[in-house]
């Protein structure tokens, strides 16, 4: 027979202990990692799964990043806009309750002054960056949203600021005299009283858009002609108490109506005409009493339209339009407005200003087929007007030897007050905010899909090359103890020869 020694059993043991070894230290790999391989090559036909979802959780985690980020933008925007929408209403209320009519030494109100102080504030906000990054210049996040106060206010070099454009446009629009009217003196002999603009399709001082007659055999015509006229032709004397109407469009789109009433009293109170002695004599009258009218309104009420009117388009168009004063720079004569350059005129938003809606300006991809838009421009018409109105009250003075002064400073503040309050069908702060809130709900919500979506591609990877630890840890046990039993049995089997089998002798 043949016998197997013990050196066979031996090498045996010793070759399953190496086996479960190798085991062993992969489990404990496996346990330590909590992953089932090292390598995709390692999961056989789910390398290929593992791969993909792979793949997705970590487009997920750029998405969740970016959504991070853009959400932090989205904030602040948030914060700025408010403090915005918040400065326009300080300065509002602050110009609804004026005190005295008191001026500095620079001709202007503590109204004023604060104002002054809150557009600096409206401009630091506006350059206010996250990151790098600047909010509110569109696409040019590099660059800064808009120029220094005092480069807007009062220039830079040969480039205008505010201050210098409002006073041309002044002088273009005929203040303190009669706002570019014509109002000849009646003829010797005639009853006809006549007022025109002084050029046709001319954009300043007032405008004629109408006219309205109760007067007792009066004939009335206009506005029409180039440029535009009104005529008026006394064939009698009006009755004590008639009147005309003369209606008139300013330099900011606002209208002012003159109303003159016949009297029989000499001398006639104000906005009232004294009856004469014929119509010829009534009609003179008449041209007195309107030019005396005109020249008022274009000492109150027309240079607070021209402010307003030179602050629009020095803020709200794109370029800026000024006086196109010719050369020599004749401003009182001028009949148009014209581009004003880089050269000449500060150019006070430095950002980017391209045809993009505004919002379409920054947009980002915050999930697989998420895409939102949150570009903003400093140019946005609510925020544009909110810097024309406050610019045009910080940029305005009087002086004080001027009996009109106080009037035409409350005419000024009455039409900030309306604009900085919002005009029906035109943009508002809040509007902008509407649209930043938007899309915080859409970031908001893609975070939450983006979670949502990781955690079920995560269960499913874990599937595949993930591992019971619980398992494992008993397998370990397990091996653990079959290594020590079978190493305790190789160690035995090792110390065994052939004598032990043999009986022994007896002598």
């Amino acid at each position: 027979m043949s016998i197997t020694g013990p050196g066979s059993i031996t090498a045996a043991n010793v070759m399953a202990q190496t086996n479960m070894m190798t085991q062993l230290d992969s489990l404990s790999q496996e346990l330590g990692t909590g992953q089932a391989a090292q390598t995709f090559s390692g999961l056989g036909p789910q390398a290929g799964v593992a791969v993909a979802l792979g793949a997705q959780l970590s487009a997920l985690g750029g998405y969740s990043t970016t959504a991070s980020t853009v959400g932090t933008t989205l904030s602040i925007a948030q914060s700025v806009l408010g403090q915005l929408g918040d400065a326009g209403s300080a300065v509002a209320q602050s110009v609804a309750q004026p005190g005295a009519f008191t001026l500095d030494n620079a001709g202007q109100t503590a109204t004023q002054e604060s104002a002054a102080s809150y557009l600096s504030q409206i401009l630091a906000l506006l350059n206010t960056q996250v990151g790098q990054n600047y909010i509110f210049s569109g696409s040019a996040a590099n660059q800064p949203s808009v120029a220094s106060v005092n480069d807007i206010l009062n220039g830079n070099g040969a480039q205008a600021g505010l201050t210098q454009v409002i006073a041309q446009r002044a002088q273009a629009d005929g203040v303190g005299a009669q706002g570019r009217l014509l109002i000849p003196a009646v003829a010797a002999g005639s009853s006809t009283v006549t007022v025109s603009q002084d050029a046709a399709g001319s954009p300043f001082g007032f405008q004629l858009t109408g006219v309205n007659s109760s007067l007792t055999g009066a004939t009335v015509s206009g506005p029409s002609g180039a440029p535009p006229s009104i005529s008026v032709n006394l064939g009698s004397n009006p009755n004590n108490g008639d009147s005309i109407a003369f209606s008139l469009t300013l330099p900011d789109g606002s209208s002012q109506t003159i109303t003159l009433q016949a009297t029989t009293a000499s001398p006639p109170g104000a906005n009232q005409f004294t009856i004469g002695a014929n119509a010829d004599a009534t009609a003179a009258n008449l041209q007195a009493a309107l030019s005396t009218a005109v020249t008022n309104l274009a000492a109150t009420a027309l240079p607070a339209a021209s402010a307003i009117a030179a602050a629009d388009d020095f803020f709200n168009s794109d370029p800026p339009q000024i006086v196109d004063a010719g050369e020599p720079p004749d401003y009182a004569t001028a009949t148009a407005l014209v581009n004003g350059t880089p050269a000449n005129t500060v150019f006070w938003y430095t950002g980017e200003n391209g045809s993009t809606p505004a919002l379409q300006t920054a947009t980002a991809q915050v999930g697989p087929s998420m895409t939102i838009a949150y570009g903003m421009r400093a140019t946005e018409p609510a925020i544009s007007s909110l810097l024309a109105n406050v610019a045009a009250l910080a940029a305005t003075s009087y002086s004080a030897s001027d009996p009109n002064a106080q009037a035409s400073y409350q005419a000024l503040s009455q039409q900030v007050v309306a604009n900085l309050n919002g005009q029906s069908g035109t943009q508002s702060i809040s509007d902008i905010e509407a649209d930043i809130a938007n899309a915080q709900t859409t970031v908001q919500n893609a975070t939450t899909l983006n979670t949502q979506t990781q955690t079920t591609l995560q269960d499913m990877l874990q599937g595949i090359d993930g591992v019971n630890q619980t398992q494992i840890g008993e397998d370990i046990l397990t091996l653990q103890n079959s290594l020590s039993a079978s190493m305790s049995v190789t160690a035995r089997l090792a110390q065994l020869s052939l004598v032990n089998y043999l009986a022994p002798t007896t002598g």
